[in-house]
C-alpha cells in the first residue's frame, strides 16, 4: 500500500510538472496565472523555513542565544550585499555550526 500511494504521488507530481514544462504541448498560462504562481514559491519557502527558524524546539525563542535565528540573519545579510548563493550558504552554514558547538 505504501509503494502504491508513492508510486501514484510520483506520477501526478511529474504530470502537473510535464505539463508546464514541455514546450511541445499548447498547456499556455495567461499573465494573471502566471503572476499568481510567481508568489508560490516565496511562500512555499517561507512555510518550510520560517518554524525551523524561530520555533527550532517547538516554542517561540526569540533571544540572540537562538543559532537558528543568528544564522538567517546572517544569510539573509549576506545574500542581499552579495547575492552570491555558494557564499551566502557556506559562511551561514558555518556560523551556525560554530554556535551550535559552543
Amino acid at each position: 500500500m505504501i509503494m502504491l500511494s508513492i508510486l501514484a504521488m510520483t506520477v501526478l507530481v511529474f504530470v502537473s510538472r510535464y505539463l508546464f514544462l514541455e514546450p511541445k504541448l499548447p498547456l499556455r498560462l495567461n499573465a494573471q496565472a502566471q503572476r499568481l504562481l510567481s508568489y508560490s514559491s516565496p511562500a512555499v519557502l517561507t512555510a518550510i523555513w520560517a518554524p525551523i527558524v524561530f520555533m527550532p524546539d517547538q516554542e517561540l525563542w526569540l533571544t540572540p542565544s537562538n543559532p537558528y535565528l543568528i544564522g538567517a540573519a546572517v544569510a539573509a545579510v549576506i545574500a542581499w550585499k552579495t547575492k552570491n548563493v555558494l557564499l551566502t550558504t557556506f559562511i551561514s552554514m558555518a556560523i551556525f555550526l560554530v554556535l551550535k558547538l559552543i
